[in-house]
C-alpha cells in the first residue's frame, strides 16, 4: 500500500502506524523496486541507512528486497544519521537511500534519496520513482547482492578533518539528541575531543518519550536550555530526529538564531577562502548578507529544501550554505547538510575566543524576527494572494519561494511547507514593534476564517 500523498517534493514521508497508515512493507518493497529501476541500478550498488524509528529496520529491508529484485546491489550501513548517509554516499561514490521521517512524530517514516557523492536527485527522478512505484516491474535475471559496511568511524574522522580544533579552551557542552540519531553520532564525534559533554536523551528511542525531535518548536528546546543554565555550560547543541539539523543554545540558555549561526560560519569560511560564495534561502536574516558583504564574499539565494540548496551549492561552487531551519551545507561535505559539522564549527569558533557565545553572536548585525508561525489553511495559494494584495505597494513582491514582500528594513514571507499541510509565516524587521505589527497584520489575513 502506498497512498499518493506520501510522495513529497523532495522525498517520501507518511504515516506507517495508527488507524490510517499511508504506506507499509509492501509499499516499501514497491518503492525499492521503483528506485532501482528509475536509477538504472541493475548490476550496480547503492548505500542504504536508517534512523532509530520503530519499524525502520523492516521497512528498509523490504525496500532493499525490492531493489535487489531489480538487480541492484545493496550496501547496508545500518543505523545512520541522515548526514551519516550523505557521508556514506560520498565516501563510496554510490547513490544513497536514508529511511527517516526527520522531525515528524513517531507514527511517521520516510525515505530520502541522493545520487552518487550525496548529489540531489532531480524532480524528474522523483516523479519517475513515484510513477514506477505503482507498476508491477518484472524481476531482473540476476538478483542483486547484499553486504553491510560500518562507516561511523570514517564519518567522525572526516568531520574532524574539516574543522581546525587546535588551540581551543576546554568547553562544557550540553547535547540534546531528543532520543534521535544525534545520540548515535555524538560519542563518535565529540567523545574524542577535549570537551566536557553533558548528554540529554542520547539513548535511541523512536517513540520520543522526552520531547518531539523538532527543534523548530520552542518547547523542544526547554530541556537543553535548562541544562545549560544548571550546569553552567558554555554551549548547547540540540539535534532533530535524524541529526541533519543542529540548534545552538548560548551560555544564558537563550536560542541563537540559525541565521546568526549561518553568519558566524560564513565569516569563518570566507576568512579561509576570500571571495567565495555563500548560499542562503529567502527567509534567512539580512544580517547574513551584511556579514558576507563585509567579509568580501558573494551571496546567492535558493529555494528552501535540501535538494534545491545542494543544487545551488553545486551551481555556484559555494563554500557554505545555511537555512533558517538550521540546515547547514558544506562544500567539503559533498555540499550536503550536516548538523554535527555545524556544531563542530561553532565549538571551534567559541573555543578559540575568550568570549561567551552570547557576546560572539552579539558582534553581528541584529534584526528582530517573529520566528516561524504555522497555520493550517484550506487554500494556501489563495491566502498567499490575499496577503500579497494587502501588502501591495509597500514593498517588492517576489514569488521565487512562496510569497516574499521586501520593504526597506523589513520583510514578510509566507510559504507552503514541503512536508506538512501548513502555511509558514516569517517576519523580520529592525525592531520588535515593527515585527509585531507586520506579524499581526499577516496573521489576521491568514487566519481570518478560523
Amino acid at each position: 500500500m502506498i497512498e499518493p500523498q506520501v510522495f513529497k517534493a523532495n522525498d517520501i514521508r507518511g504515516l506507517v502506524s495508527g488507524e490510517h497508515p499511508e504506506w507499509d512493507l509492501d509499499g516499501a518493497l514497491a518503492i525499492g523496486a521503483a528506485f532501482a529501476a528509475a536509477f538504472e541500478l541493475a548490476g550496480r550498488e547503492f548505500v542504504i541507512g536508517r534512523d532509530m524509528r520503530a519499524g525502520g529496520r523492516e521497512l528498509s529491508q523490504a525496500f532493499a528486497e525490492g531493489a535487489m529484485g531489480q538487480g541492484a546491489g545493496v550496501v547496508d550501513v545500518g543505523l545512520a544519521s541522515t548526514d551519516g548517509l550523505w557521508f556514506a554516499s560520498g565516501y563510496t561514490h554510490l547513490p544513497g537511500v536514508q529511511f527517516t521521517a526527520s522531525h515528524n512524530p513517531a507514527t511517521y517514516n520516510g525515505v530520502k534519496f541522493c545520487l552518487p557523492d550525496a548529489a540531489p536527485i532531480t524532480p524528474e527522478l522523483m516523479a519517475k520513482i513515484r510513477e514506477l512505484s505503482y507498476v508491477e516491474l518484472p524481476l531482473a535475471e540476476t538478483r542483486g547482492s547484499y553486504r553491510t559496511q560500518d562507516v561511523l568511524g570514517a564519518y567522525a574522522a572526516h568531520l574532524h578533518s574539516l574543522v581546525d580544533l587546535r588551540g581551543m579552551r576546554r568547553l562544557k557542552v550540553v547535547v540534546d539528541a531528543g532520543n534521535g540519531m544525534g545520540g548515535f553520532t555524538t560519542p563518535a564525534v565529540l567523545g574524542p575531543l577535549d570537551i566536557e559533554v553533558i548528554g540529554l536523551f542520547l539513548d535511541l528511542d523512536g517513540s520520543f518519550p522526552n520531547h518531539q525531535p523538532n527543534p523548530l518548536e520552542p518547547e523542544n528546546l526547554v530541556d537543553a536550555q535548562r541544562a545549560v543554565r544548571e550546569h553552567g555550560a558554555d554551549l548547547g547543541l540540540v539535534f532533530d530526529g535524524d541529526a541533519d539539523r543542529c540548534f545552538i543554545i548560548d551560555e544564558r540558555g537563550e536560542v541563537v538564531s540559525p541565521s546568526v549561526v549561518t553568519a558566524l560560519i560564513a565569516r569563518s569560511e570566507l576568512a579561509r577562502e576570500p571571495g567565495a560564495t555563500i548560499v542562503v534561502n529567502t527567509i534567512t536574516s539580512r544580517a547574513v548578507a551584511e556579514v558576507v558583504a563585509a567579509a568580501g564574499g558573494k551571496l546567492t539565494t535558493s529555494v528552501v529544501g535540501h535538494t534545491r540548496m545542494k543544487a545551488a551549492m553545486a551551481e555556484h561552487n559555494a563554500i557554505f550554505g545555511g537555512e533558517h531551519s538550521a540546515h547547514y551545507y558544506f562544500r567539503e561535505f559533498w555540499r550536503a547538510d550536516t548538523g554535527m559539522l555545524a556544531g563542530l564549527h561553532v565549538i571551534a569558533l567559541l573555543g578559540r575566543t575568550g568570549l561567551p557565545m552570547s557576546e560572539l553572536a552579539a558582534e553581528l548585525p541584529l534584526y528582530a524576527a517573529s520566528g516561524e508561525i504555522n497555520s493550517v489553511v484550506s487554500d494556501a495559494k489563495a491566502v498567499m494572494a490575499q496577503v500579497a494584495d494587502a501588502f501591495a505597494g509597500r514593498g517588492e513582491i517576489s514569488w521565487v519561494d512562496g510569497l516574499l514582500v521586501s520593504g526597506v528594513d523589513w520583510w514578510v514571507s509566507v510559504r507552503e511547507s514541503n512536508t506538512e499541510p501548513l502555511l509558514r509565516l516569517n517576519v523580520e524587521a529592525r525592531d520588535a514593534g515593527t515585527v509585531a505589527a507586520l506579524r499581526d497584520e499577516a496573521l489576521s489575513i491568514i487566519r481570518k476564517d478560523r
